[in-house]
């Protein structure tokens, strides 16, 4: 992983919107063509309708016209290695592939490498909706 997707996730991190929880995420995700895609989690006083740091890369991917995403970084301020929940799993694998790498990161870098596939071998996929 480049030392730039880290910091990118750091860095949106740092502008995380966590007031009840007080447990900032940023997460950064890379596409093929080198665009890197920041967000921060982001709650609100209806505490499960806040979005996570990885639903808000992704909106921003979304939006810049996608791509196919190489490697995602994820950071949380507060704890030694940083995984995304469930549902972001499920989001992240609806725009990546089996083998598309993600790094689980500290304030000091990348802890751990695992695959997509690694983290939800069981994803649920829109092919069995057709």
């Amino acid at each position: 992983m480049s030392h730039d997707l880290f910091e990118a996730a750091k860095a949106a991190m740092a502008k995380a919107y966590a007031p009840y929880s007080k447990f900032p995420v940023g997460a950064a995700l890379r596409t093929e063509d080198g665009r890197v895609f920041a967000g921060a989690n982001v709650e609100i006083a209806s505490y499960p309708e806040g979005w996570c740091a990885e639903t808000t890369a992704l909106g921003h991917y979304i939006m810049a016209g996608g791509g196919r995403i190489t490697e995602i970084a994820v950071i949380a301020e507060r704890t030694a290695k940083c995984s995304p929940c469930g549902g972001c799993r499920q989001r992240l694998a609806e725009f990546c592939q089996p083998e598309t790498r993600l790094y689980l990161c500290d304030n000091s870098g990348v802890v751990e490498t695992v695959t997509m596939g690694e983290m939800l071998p069981y994803g649920f996929k829109g092919d069995v909706l057709k």
